[in-house]
């Protein structure tokens, strides 16, 4: 388990840093392979787009496949959506093709939106042994008690769970959503954590050490690398 910190003055720096070494990943990426890309909810997402947008003729998006680390049970219309949060404020403006856009179908019913989610991202991802998608590159933000996607503390079958997708009751409203499980993101090529905001940062710091309890705390110690950017002092 390792992590790398990086800290910047403001969420503006931050964000600009995160669609910066964006530019850099996609730049080098193998052309003839499908790129995948989760994308977050919350509020950073709003000043990542628009500062990847700034840098849309450097990007080359040929084969990049956007989903979704989570989705709350609402309407794609409704201004609680994440895919909605994602579309005006990134997809449309980049020109993204519909079947590059893997949206979670939450109109049709958790059933049908769990299984659907996991077929898209296991038909477009390369799999492991276990069936996980391995996704290029999550972005998580983090909330104020450690949560990450829509995995939330003291939830025991989503520490047990092997799902791609799952639902799952969340403390804060909309209450039902969608996640991806705790497996896919351990096996991600790379997850970048977006921590923003002076009342996150003991979430961090508890999640740090290896005793740490928070579901951030159980991201990093599944992993071998995560990288973490913060605007606010850990120390």
């Amino acid at each position: 388990m390792t992590a790398a910190y990086t800290g910047f003055p403001n969420n503006i720096a931050l964000t600009e840093h995160a669609a910066n070494l964006l530019v850099e990943k996609l730049a080098v990426r193998d052309p003839g392979l499908p790129f995948t890309i989760a994308l977050s909810g919350g509020r950073i997402p709003k000043l990542l787009y628009k500062a990847i947008l700034q840098r849309a003729s450097k990007i080359s998006l040929k084969d990049v496949h956007f989903f979704w680390g989570d989705e709350r049970m609402v309407p794609p219309s409704n201004d609680q959506s994440n895919y909605k949060l994602a579309t005006v404020g990134l997809l449309l403006a980049l020109k993204i093709p519909e079947d590059c856009i893997h949206r979670i179908v939450t109109e049709r019913g958790e059933k049908f939106a769990v299984e659907q989610a996991e077929a898209e991202i296991s038909r477009i991802a390369e799999l492991d042994s276990e069936g996980q998608p391995m996704l290029n590159l999550v972005f998580l933000g983090m909330g104020e008690d450690g949560h990450v996607a829509s995995l939330f503390p003291d939830d025991t079958e989503s520490l047990e769970s092997k799902a791609v997708y799952r639902a799952v009751t969340s403390p804060k409203p909309p209450p039902r959503r969608i996640t991806l499980g705790f497996p896919a993101l351990a096996v991600a090529h790379e997850v970048w954590v977006l921590a923003s905001g002076e009342g996150k940062a003991e979430a961090l710091r508890q999640s740090k050490g290896s005793n740490g309890n928070t579901p951030l705390a159980k991201v990093l110690r599944d992993r071998t690398h995560t990288e973490i950017f913060t605007d606010f002092d850990i120390a």
